[in-house]
């Protein structure tokens, strides 16, 4: 029962994760079509996903060939000033954008982070057993445990009971040969 509920469910997800998807594509291709700049941030809004989504493999590169194409067919223009009234200069660009790969490469690490600590609590969800079937199994672990208890108890009694009657027997065997050596002494006399 348990392996029909994971394999139903697995399936759930798989599905749920391809329409997801699609969505995200649909949203990069009517970005695109609109004139919108295509970022993450504006498939991930349209589409109603989670940015995560629109990082990973399938989706991503999506997204990038229709930024490539916006660039070639209308290249954005660069701003002369920034807001602040300063010159914007090539050095202070490479600046910028030094801080900014430091920053997605920090984001990525996360990213990477949260999503194996995601697989593994999926994973523990899906292979854990129910908790029903856990307590029925701990009630008859404690029934059997009970019931040895008790058989252990019995044959310990038992033994005691076996020790006695054989120390009783080793006293009688003892009379005896020691009254048997009497008669034969007494025989031999």
């Amino acid at each position: 029962m348990t392996g029909i509920r994971t394999t139903a469910m697995m399936a759930a997800r798989a599905k749920d994760s391809r329409d997801k998807r699609d969505r995200a594509l649909a949203a990069i291709r009517a970005l695109e079509a609109a004139g919108t700049p295509v970022t993450a941030t504006a498939v991930a809004t349209t589409a109603a996903v989670s940015t995560w989504l629109v990082y990973a493999d399938g989706v991503r590169e999506h997204i990038q060939a229709a930024r490539q194409r916006q660039a070639q067919n209308h290249p954005p223009p660069c701003p002369a000033r920034p807001a602040s009234g300063e010159t914007v200069t090539p050095a202070s660009l490479r600046t910028d954008l030094a801080v900014a790969r430091e920053q997605i490469r920090q984001l990525r690490a996360e990213r990477d982070k949260l999503r194996g600590r995601l697989r593994l609590q999926l994973g523990a969800e899906i292979d854990g057993p129910e908790r029903a079937e856990l307590i029925t199994r701990i009630a008859s672990l404690e029934e059997s445990t009970r019931r040895l208890a008790t058989e252990r108890d019995a044959r310990a009694v038992e033994a005691r009971h076996a020790q006695q009657r054989v120390s009783e027997l080793e006293d009688e065997l003892t009379a005896a040969r020691e009254s048997l050596r009497r008669a034969i002494r007494q025989a031999n006399r």
